[in-house]
């Protein structure tokens, strides 16, 4: 019966739920926006990888390395858009 269980899926739906009550936290205590923008964000990047390996499951397949490399990918072209965005309009280089 044990192997029948989904443990990996009830323990990633438990700190999902937990990562959701950090960055509810941020909104119900009174912390500086610094604070706050920090643990917002590595909570959502942090949730979001969860989702990606444990309920897409991602891992568990033989081109595994190629999804991991097609998000990377996805975060480098992210970073440069929001960094380049940044560069452009705010920083008027």
């Amino acid at each position: 019966m044990r192997e029948l269980f989904p443990a990996k899926q009830v323990m990633g739906f438990i700190f999902s739920l937990a990562l959701t009550a950090i960055a509810l936290g941020v909104y119900f205590f009174d912390v500086s926006f610094a604070t706050g923008l920090t643990i917002l964000i590595i909570t959502a990047f942090v949730q979001a990888l969860l989702q990606l390996v444990v309920f897409m499951h991602a891992g568990e397949t033989k081109d595994k390395w190629a999804i991991y490399g097609n998000v990377y990918f996805m975060i480098f072209i992210g970073l440069i858009t929001i960094f380049g965005t940044l560069f452009l309009m705010i920083w008027d280089m």
